[in-house]
């Protein structure tokens, strides 16, 4: 799990970084304020920027929060737990299948 806080204000700039990388399934995904994901893992890699809200990724003893305009990625496989903040969150995401 890496973040890159240099983000694009482009929108569609970064929806196309994201096709040009192979991330072939890009989607905005919303979440309720407070939502808990137990420990699961993706069959694909995932980049993602926070458009709103904040997100805690922990994996592999470590937390790293996400707020509006953080990059994070993460590859295929990778064991972790998400918790959203106090108020609902959405973020563009990529997913690139391995």
């Amino acid at each position: 799990m890496t973040a890159n806080t240099a983000v694009p204000v482009d929108l569609p700039a970064f929806e196309a970084s994201l096709r040009a990388d192979g991330y072939s399934e890009v989607l905005t995904r919303e979440m309720a304020a407070g939502t808990h994901v137990d420990t699961h893992h993706h069959p694909f890699d995932v980049r993602a920027l926070m458009l709103s809200g904040e997100l805690a990724l922990s994996c592999e003893g470590q937390t790293c929060t996400y707020r509006v305009g953080d990059v994070f990625t993460m590859a295929a496989g990778v064991l972790h737990a998400e918790q959203f903040g106090a108020t609902p969150a959405s973020y563009l995401v990529g997913r690139r299948r391995v």
